[in-house]
């Protein structure tokens, strides 16, 4: 491979890639930890973990362990063979998620999409054919995730979408009461949205919709894709509101890297998906699930006391220096170490100004500064990011 410059790097993918990312300015060199370098050998703190996805950081030593010994073993047979590296993580999976039974994915829009599909099916069985979904939700960029959205900037020239979906204000009882019904087959919702701004869902919201579930029998679907993996303190995000969701989504950091994702559901819809009614070529990868799985035993061992604990203490921090800018800082929401700042202007001027101190961050839903950082950090690397934070908001004054 020929060796090419920052600007040739650039210059290059302007001129071959359709251009719909934002990126940051940085060309990667390599990565370990939290720390990322670039061609120019400065080193950067990843607070983004590619977007929620690197749970355990770059290189991780189990991650490139798993690696090795299933590269060595094989890396594709279909899904037509049983394969023990699946069985084992799915295992794990079942064992840490309190789900019966596992689709395995690609990713998380496709699992989103397989998640609809069951619903449909279910619906169509109990004279059921009404989807609900929220405003400021975040499901992928497929038609199926799309008709649940309701972001024009995702939307715009791409209809028609599907029928059968009614997207409700979030947060919002009164809506939840005057919408749902029996002709209602599922409900799909972040108990914390991500790209709508990391806004946690509201314990009575909640309550009402599981008490409209009871009454109108309908399934209830947690997209965990971004929250879930242990990101908040709880293995998924539903569990901080002591409810159990029908069905599951999975992505992320589910793969420890690589792409992976999973449609959990409890024993009662075990039968739902009949033979050769759903499937995936690629769905559950082995080098995926070997990875995944290393992510699994980390997290459950080591992770997710650690994610509690640092997150308890960056939240404080947040706050303190929130107190001191109130002008710039209206907020900060979040569980664990999935955080937003709500800021009075474009997150984006944050995220830049942040980058010249050295710190990769991202802006959602315009005025939110989403951290999301890998679970493996530590109070020093938190009050380095804190002290970058504090420099970039004096800038602003």
């Amino acid at each position: 491979m020929v060796e090419l410059t920052r600007e040739q790097i650039i210059e290059q993918e302007q001129n071959d890639f359709i251009q719909v990312y934002n990126r940051l300015p940085i060309v990667i060199d390599r990565a370990d930890g939290i720390k990322v370098w670039d061609k120019n050998g400065r080193v950067y703190l990843d607070f983004l973990a590619g977007i929620a996805v690197d749970v355990l950081g770059h290189s991780h030593p189990k991650i490139i362990e798993a690696i090795e010994k299933q590269a060595k073993r094989y890396l594709h047979t279909s899904n037509y063979l049983y394969q023990d590296i699946q069985i084992e993580f799915v295992k794990k999976l079942k064992k840490m998620s309190g789900f019966n039974k596992v689709f395995l994915s690609n990713s998380g829009t496709e699992s989103i999409e397989g998640a609809i599909k069951l619903v449909r099916k279910w619906g169509n069985q109990h004279n059921k054919d009404e989807i609900i979904s929220f405003t400021g939700g975040f499901h992928g960029r497929t038609y199926g995730a799309l008709s649940m959205m309701d972001k024009p900037l995702y939307k715009n020239n791409f209809g028609p979408f599907l029928d059968g979906f009614k997207i409700l204000p979030y947060n919002s009882i009164s809506d939840l009461k005057s919408n749902i019904n029996e002709k209602t087959s599922g409900v799909f919702l972040e108990f914390i949205q991500g790209e709508g701004g990391v806004v946690p869902a509201n314990q009575d919201f909640i309550d009402i919709l599981f008490e409209l579930k009871n009454k109108y029998n309908f399934l209830i679907v947690a997209d965990e894709i971004q929250a879930g993996m242990g990101r908040t303190g709880k293995f998924f995000a539903f569990e901080h509101y002591n409810v159990e969701p029908d069905i599951a989504t999975s992505s992320k950091g589910l793969g420890g890297g690589l792409p992976l994702g999973a449609i959990l559901v409890r024993d009662y819809l075990k039968d739902v998906f009949q033979k050769s009614e759903h499937g995936s070529t690629f769905g559950g990868n082995p080098l995926a699930c070997a990875t995944g799985l290393a992510s699994l035993i980390e997290i459950e061992n080591n992770l997710m006391d650690n994610t509690k604990i640092q997150g308890g203490y960056f939240i404080n921090k947040l706050k303190g220096i929130a107190s001191n800018f109130p002008k710039f800082i209206s907020n900060v929401q979040g569980k664990g170490l999935m955080i937003g700042l709500k800021l009075t202007f474009p997150a984006k001027d944050l995220v830049n100004k942040l980058l010249d101190y050295g710190i990769i961050s991202n802006a959602t839903n315009q005025n939110v500064l989403r951290i999301v950082p890998p679970l493996i950090i530590n109070k020093q690397d938190i009050d380095e990011f804190c002290l970058a934070l504090n420099k970039s908001l004096e800038t602003f004054e």
